[in-house]
């Protein structure tokens, strides 16, 4: 009773600073209207007490005003002293002076692993079990191609070919798409701002999935949208808290993933994707399908955009997952009126495309050497899956699932896995928080462990020792 009364206590504290952090970083805007308390509580699962204290901590620090009739909203001051309020605030909050576990925290802690690394909250495929040779081959055969398009822009639509091999592929998935419809981009990341661009202003509300991929919040957040999230079984989306919350929301879009979801690995049903279809034609919001780690899982699994009339569904896909990382090849496809006004968007935000990469890219799927390194990684990470979900298992931990593929396993620890986040930097182990994967990011028992970890020795009995303790 006491343990429980004592979270109970931190959980005001803990949503407060949160609001506090996208505060600071105009995640949300001056002027940004919070959700109201009961929207707020619903939406962090807490109690309506508990956002009460925490709006009245943000009241007393500046953050937020509340005005009478209208609800909370965060207040227009001066920019002096924030960077050190900011600070004051993080330090308070976390075990270890200098150690803030946020998205950004994360991101920066993958790119400081040296290479070939299996770490648990890696978000790449080891570098050896990807194809180098295959990929230095490709840039060396498309630099030797004759022309002058290296010294000019690329096409604004993308490079043709790359997008024909694209329509060919989507097909072999039961997506009907030409190449007209697809645009090509910077990664899939950049595919979703330009997505953003075109259907949110400030105040709209987007809906994605809990747990999700942790960078989407921020992003769409800086857009000025409100984030609320909606349960993922194991067979996708919750449909009664989905149909629950359309009860009473009107969101702009909802972004999710039918294929190997991160972080929980899970796989859309047939059933619970034409459900999602139905829903969105009746209570009129568009599905952004990201697909980034659909080509590990092959041409298995349902997509949404299969089953779409091509007016609900945009389709998103990209290569830095399953190829390379450094090629930031994405691609959008979508209703061709909609893939024009995403070309008209691109153009200014972007310019153009990157023709080399897309090149690159291009003669690689069109040589089918991707498919061969795809059946290798594929058949690797099925091997470690197994290996890491088995001894997750002996440690204590409850695997969701078991996913039917992908590079990670969603695991409950039955502790605060911020601590153990914490305790795993202190000794060179990177770990990934269920809390990141969450758009309330409040403390959480579950964690994203990537598959391969268990070709990592002192990561795994890092985690074994912690379970004892």
């Amino acid at each position: 009773m006491a343990l429980q009364t004592k979270q109970d206590h931190r959980l005001p504290a803990q949503l407060a600073a949160r609001l506090a952090q996208r505060i600071e970083t105009h995640a949300l805007r001056p002027g940004t209207r919070l959700p109201s308390i009961r929207n707020c509580a619903e939406e962090s699962r807490v109690s309506r007490s508990t956002v009460v204290e925490a709006y009245e901590r943000l009241i007393a620090q500046g953050l937020i005003e509340s005005r009478r009739g209208s609800g909370f909203y965060v207040r227009l001051r001066q920019n002096n002293n924030l960077a050190n309020n900011l600070a004051r605030r993080r330090a308070a909050a976390q075990p270890v002076p200098g150690t803030v576990l946020d998205v950004s925290w994360l991101l920066r802690a993958q790119r400081r692993q040296s290479p070939g690394s299996e770490q648990p909250g890696a978000g790449l495929l080891p570098e050896d079990w990807l194809d180098h040779e295959m990929v230095a081959a490709a840039v060396r055969g498309v630099g030797r191609s004759r022309g002058s398009w290296l010294l000019k822009y690329g096409p604004l639509e993308g490079y043709l070919p790359l997008r024909e091999a694209l329509a060919t592929r989507l097909a072999h998935s039961g997506i009907d798409v030409t190449a007209d419809q697809i645009l090509t981009s910077a990664g899939a990341t950049e595919a979703m701002d330009i997505v953003a661009r075109r259907f949110l202003a400030p105040g709209d509300l987007v809906f994605v999935e809990d747990p999700a991929w942790f960078v989407m919040f921020a992003r769409f957040a800086a857009f000025g949208a409100r984030i609320v999230g909606v349960p993922r079984g194991p067979d996708g989306p919750d449909l009664a808290a989905l149909e629950s919350l359309l009860a009473r929301e009107k969101p702009k879009l909802f972004i999710m993933s039918s294929v190997l979801q991160n972080p929980t690995g899970s796989c859309v049903s047939h059933a619970v994707a034409t459900r999602l279809l139905q829903l969105a034609a009746q209570y009129d919001f568009m599905i952004l399908e990201d697909d980034i780690y659909g080509d590990l899982n092959g041409r298995h699994g349902v997509r949404l955009a299969s089953l779409d009339d091509g007016r609900r569904v945009i389709y998103v896909g990209g290569f830095s997952k399953s190829l390379a990382a450094n090629l930031r090849v994405g691609f959008v496809a979508a209703h061709p009126a909609l893939t024009r006004e995403l070309r008209d968007i691109k153009a200014l935000t972007g310019l153009a495309s990157t023709e080399l990469c897309e090149r690159v890219v291009a003669r690689i799927i069109v040589e089918r050497s991707y498919e061969r390194m795809l059946e290798g990684v594929r058949t690797r990470l099925d091997e470690c899956r197994a290996r890491t979900a088995d001894a997750l298992t002996r440690m204590g931990a409850k695997i969701a699932g078991p996913p039917v593929g992908g590079m990670y396993l969603w695991a409950d620890f039955g502790r605060d896995t911020n601590e153990l986040t914490t305790a795993g930097s202190r000794e060179g182990i990177l770990l990934a928080p269920g809390s990141l994967f969450s758009p309330t990011q409040l403390p959480s028992t579950w964690m994203r462990v990537a598959a391969a970890t268990c070709l990592n020795e002192t990561a795994m009995k890092f985690l074994a020792r912690a379970m004892q303790g």
